[in-house]
Parts: C-alpha cells; structure tokens; sequence
C-alpha cells in the first residue's frame, strides 16, 4: 500500500487484513511512504498484523522493487496483493522476481494519467490479476488498455457493518463536543482535503443551502484546507463551516450528521459512501466513478453532475425541506450497505481469488528466485512477529457468515 495514513483505501486493508488474520493467515502489511508509521498502521497491529515500512526514495526509486522482493524471500511470502497505482509499479515485478502470484486492486482513475501511464503498463505485465472495485472503474481500465481484459476481475469494496449505524448517544456527544446545537441541521463529509475531492463545491454548495443555525462539518485535513477556509471567510459562512481535522472515530461523527455529501472529481466506490449509507444518512454524490454503483439516484439520496454548484446546492436544499423524505433514503442506502457492501463479502471474493491464483501457480520451493539472491544482498530481517489476533473476527462476524480460505498462507498487502 502506499502509506499508512487514514485513508479508504487504507480502510479496505485493515478490514482484508483482519479477516485474513482471523481465517489463520500470516499478512504483512507493507507501506512504501516516506513518513513515518501512521493511524492505519496501529489498527493493523491490533489485528495481530505485521507492519512494515519500505520507504520510497523521492522520484523514481530504483532500489524499492529489489528491497520489496528481498522481502517477501525472508518473509516467505505466497502471494502480493498492490492496492493502487504507485504500489503496482514496485510490487508487482517485486512479486514476479519472488515467483508467487500478484494481485492488483485499482481503487479508482489516477490522476497522474500521463506521468506514470507507461510505468503501470510495465508494471501491468508481471500481475496475475486486476481487481476494479467497480464495473465503471474496470471499464476505465479496459478503454485505457490499463489491464489484459482475461485477468480482470470486479470486487467491490466493503466495511465493517458492525461500526456503523444510528447511535443517539453518540450524535449528542459529538454535536456538544463540537458546540453543534444539537436541533441544528448538519450536513457532513469526510475525506482528505485535497484537490481531487472538490470540497471547495461542497462549501459553495452549502453557502447557498445551509439554514442559519445549520453547519458543514469536514472531516480530515490535507493541503486544500487553507484555501477551504479563506473559501468559507469569502462566502461569509466560516462561522457554519467546522473544520473537524482527522479523528479516529469516524462511525460516531457520522452519527451526528443529517446529511452525507460527496462532491468528489472521481472515485472508484468509495468507503465513505458505505460508511454513511450503513450509517442511515441520505446522501448527495456527484455522479462520478463507481458512486452510481452502490447509490441510486433518489432512492438512497441523490446524484448530480460532476463540479456543479446549482444542482449540489437543490439537492441539499430538497432533503432540508423533507426530513421525512431524507429519513426514508437514509433507511434504504442502510438495507443496501447491509445487504450488499460488508468486509465479509469483500474478503470472501479475495480469499476465492487467491486460492484460485494459488491452484493455477503453485510455489516451486526448489525454483531458484531472484528474490533469494536480493535477500543475501539487501539483509532483510528475517524475525518473524510475535503478534497474534486470530480471534479478531470471532464475536464480529454477522450471524451466518464465517471465513472460508485456503490453507494459511503469508500473504503481503
């Protein structure tokens, strides 16, 4: 993965990752970032996880795909699972050095389509097979000739069921710990503040939208949040615009909003789209990506086009003006996220996967790999983890659903 800041792609690896554990596998999770270990890293060693962090060199790092299969040999990895683009381009030919099966999940378009198109190209060869967690996302793949149209295979992302839903409790808590009145309407959002998530339309949005006493909460940070605040001061609503920073509890903020909003520029299926659908919250999307897949338009909320204040701003307007209405979608995006979108299914899906992989392309232990050889030379620690969580799942799972997997197995994520 790429880092292990918050974030949802590093959500659907904590998830995978804990059920793998709980099934009696050994995963390694393996970041390439430069920064130091971050909240995603402490949720994976709750999970009895082994975390390891393989920092990239700024610009094209020539070392990192040796130093990742060198790796895997010490580890004894029987399988790479790339989340993303920039982890495909290093960990896929590191997979292939190592002679075991790869796997890669793209979790949405890139947006370096240009600058890093040939490396992904290169980098596509050495994969057994492409995940989209999206039938948009794979058609985006196929039309841009990203993948080999026999290896892609659609997955959609899902999340812990158990964390999210309405909770009275925790919606006042929130709303007094943020000097929310707790009668106020709230629409909410959480993601990076980043250029790609477009909060800047959600502020303009809510600027023509909000009631007086009613608040925009944006939870997360990240480079766009200086520009968002002098955006707030501009349209005179910086006192109804909270900027709630990054937190670790997620399931209880969305409990205190009314509304859900997603104004992004692309997505694959978004986590934060599930997360306030199995909250109960309606929700109003742009019309981008996978978003269509899982919200329909004026069933579970609403859509709208892409980077358009007008439409965002009436939606958000409509569902004000009708709480009964909102209330209704809000039930229905809940039925769907239960039926359709846990970390259960996901991981199943997966786990099928690999052991398809697995049976299509045994590990020759007397093969000689050029991992080993990377290994004698790169010196990797070869102490195995004491940590253990193979309990995890055993009192989370809903009644009906358990693990079925292969035999353990170390798998690298």
């Amino acid at each position: 993965m790429s880092s292990f800041q918050a974030g949802g792609v590093e959500q659907v690896v904590v998830d995978l990752a804990g059920f793998q554990r709980g099934a009696g596998h050994d995963v390694l999770a393996v970041a390439i970032a430069e920064e130091p270990d971050g909240p995603c890293a402490d949720q994976l060693r709750r999970r009895g996880v082994e975390v390891h962090l393989v920092p990239k060199c700024p610009g094209f790092d020539a070392t990192l795909t040796a130093r990742l299969a060198a790796l895997f040999a010490t580890r004894g990895v029987m399988l790479v699972h790339a989340h993303n683009h920039l982890p495909l381009i290093y960990a896929a030919p590191a997979g292939w050095m190592h002679r075991v099966p790869t796997i890669h999940t793209n979790h949405g378009v890139s947006q370096d389509m240009r600058g890093r198109r040939w490396l992904r190209s290169v980098a596509s060869a050495f994969v057994d097979a492409h995940v989209a967690v999206s039938q948009s996302t794979a058609a985006v793949a196929l039309r841009q000739r990203e993948v080999d149209p026999q290896k892609l295979h659609v997955v959609a992302n899902g999340i812990d069921l158990w964390e999210f839903g309405p909770d009275p409790a925790a919606r006042a808590r929130v709303r007094a710990e943020l000097a929310i009145p707790q009668d106020a309407w709230v629409i909410g959002s959480v993601g990076r503040l980043a250029p790609v998530k477009n909060h800047a339309l959600l502020v303009r949005a809510a600027a023509r939208s909000l009631p007086r006493s009613g608040r925009l909460v944006l939870v997360g940070e990240g480079d766009e949040r200086g520009r968002l605040v002098a955006l707030a001061r501009e349209l005179g609503v910086s006192d109804r615009v909270l900027f709630a920073g990054e937190r670790g509890d997620v399931p209880a903020l969305l409990a205190a909003f009314d509304v859900f909003a997603l104004p992004s520029l692309a997505k694959g299926l978004p986590i934060a789209l599930l997360e306030a659908m199995a909250t109960g919250l309606p929700v109003v999307a742009t019309d981008v990506g996978g978003v269509s897949t899982a919200l329909i338009d004026r069933e579970a909320g609403f859509l709208v086009p892409s980077d358009e204040v007008a439409p965002f701003a009436a939606r958000l307007s409509e569902l004000h003006a009708d709480p009964a209405r909102a209330a209704k979608m809000g039930q229905r995006g809940r039925m769907t996220a239960l039926r359709r979108y846990s970390a259960v299914r996901m991981a199943e899906r997966y786990m099928d996967l690999y052991a398809l992989l697995l049976v299509r392309r045994p590990r020759r232990v007397t093969s000689v790999r050029p991992s080993a050889l990377l290994a004698r030379v790169w010196g990797a620690s070869q102490t195995p983890s004491t940590l253990t969580s193979a309990a995890y799942l055993g009192d989370r799972l809903p009644h009906g659903e358990h693990p079925s997997s292969p035999s353990p197995a170390a798998i690298a994520s």
